[in-house]
């Protein structure tokens, strides 16, 4: 079976890039399927065995990609396009695995090139228009829903990662026969072609993070507004009255959004209290997650499940994250400190983790419990597979 996975994103980039695609493609090659992937010219080569990796020029001039919605992706799909169709007339593919925007393009290919199509939807994209406020264009917004819609009736199979993307999809359209929720839930180290290249240095582990002493409360993630660092910088001002010796460690961010967060800290009288490592890569990241004593996801909206909240299920570690549906689809009272999103809730759940660690231990190993029963790797492989075994079937 030969596949042509088009990812308009930079593949791949360890600063802050989704990692989705990754493992998506990883697994779809381990499970026999020949895979090329088309994306942006940006980002690092990886060692994915068996992968094809394409790019569209890289064009330095339009910056970096930014997440969400921009002009920049606009200029990018385009040759996006053009790459495709190319690559279409060259070889024959059993089916094209388009992610978020790529399938538009693929609607009109569909019938002059006979392959099957596969949407992997990891958003509505009608509503990052407005998320990200790109757009208040009635006009554009309403193109973007008819796009959608026409996307989810009429593609072969249709993958969501979350129940809410689920529902939504199964509400628009979506045949449950060719529907499959199959969350971004595995975190394997990704491998770099540079490291591939030079395996002496491939598997040093990262120095631990310097922090000093005292228990740490660790935020790893970006540092949009909807994932509620004020909010949490907030709470955390009335835990160290609290708990003076407890730091609050936040990784990630552009150095605007890192100095603002810091100016905020600051205001708080949190200076030395609060730890900003900037954007890191994983394997840091990784190593700030263990050396944490308690997680915390401070999200105030949105509707789908952050990626972190899988590797944090099955960290080991106590997680404090707010009640709210991108959440409460993956935890409950039973794995997590839930608060609601206000700073005097998340403070007073900051120091139930702290103080109360029988609670937190016991938490903590139920959300790994979860994590094995409902997510692990072995999970995420027999859900791929059954996505497989439907395009292989004859036509609908």
């Amino acid at each position: 079976m030969r596949a042509l996975v088009l990812a308009p994103q930079p593949f791949f980039t360890p600063r802050g890039t989704p990692f989705s695609v990754y493992y998506r493609t990883l697994v779809m090659s381990q499970l026999g399927v020949e895979v090329d992937v088309l994306t942006y010219g940006e980002g690092e080569e990886i060692d994915l065995p068996g992968v094809r990796v394409i790019r569209i020029p890289h064009l330095p001039f339009l910056g970096p990609v930014r997440v969400g919605p921009s002009k920049t992706k606009i200029v990018l799909d385009v040759f996006m396009l053009i790459w495709t169709i190319a690559l279409l007339a060259r070889h024959r593919y059993d089916y094209v695995h388009a992610h978020e925007e790529a399938v538009f393009w693929c609607l009109p290919l569909q019938p002059l090139f006979g392959f099957k199509l596969a949407y992997d939807m990891h958003s509505s994209l009608p509503q990052q228009l407005v998320n990200f406020q790109f757009t208040r264009s009635r006009l554009l917004i309403g193109l973007f829903k008819r796009l959608e819609d026409a996307a989810l009736r009429r593609s072969d199979a249709v993958i969501t990662i979350c129940p809410a993307l689920r529902d939504y999809a199964l509400a628009h359209g979506v045949d449950p026969q060719r529907h499959f929720l199959i969350e971004n839930s595995i975190f394997e180290d990704v491998r770099l072609k540079r490291q591939a290249d030079s395996p002496a240095d491939a598997g040093a582990a990262p120095p631990p993070p310097a922090i000093g002493p005292g228990p740490r409360i660790v935020y790893t993630g970006t540092f949009e507004p909807y994932q509620g660092l004020d909010l949490l910088i907030h709470a955390f001002a009335q835990v160290h009255r609290s708990r003076p010796d407890a730091k609050l460690v936040l990784v990630g961010g552009t150095p605007q959004q890192v100095e603002q967060m810091r100016e905020l800290a600051r205001g708080c009288n949190l200076d030395g209290a609060c730890v900003f490592t900037g954007r890191v890569s994983k394997p840091q990241a990784r190593a700030h997650l263990e050396s944490a004593d308690v997680l915390v996801s401070p999200r105030r909206d949105g509707t789908n499940t952050p990626l972190k909240i899988y590797e944090q299920l099955a960290s080991g570690k106590p997680l404090v994250a707010t009640r709210i549906w991108s959440h409460t689809q993956v935890l409950d009272d039973r794995v997590c400190f839930l608060v609601d999103p206000t700073p005097q809730s998340m403070a007073q759940g900051l120091l139930d983790a702290l103080n109360q660690p029988d609670r937190a231990r016991e938490l903590a190993q139920a959300a790994r419990r979860l994590y094995e029963t409902a997510y692990a790797r072995s999970i995420y492989e027999q859900k791929m597979q059954q996505f497989l075994s439907l395009l292989k079937q004859e036509p609908r």
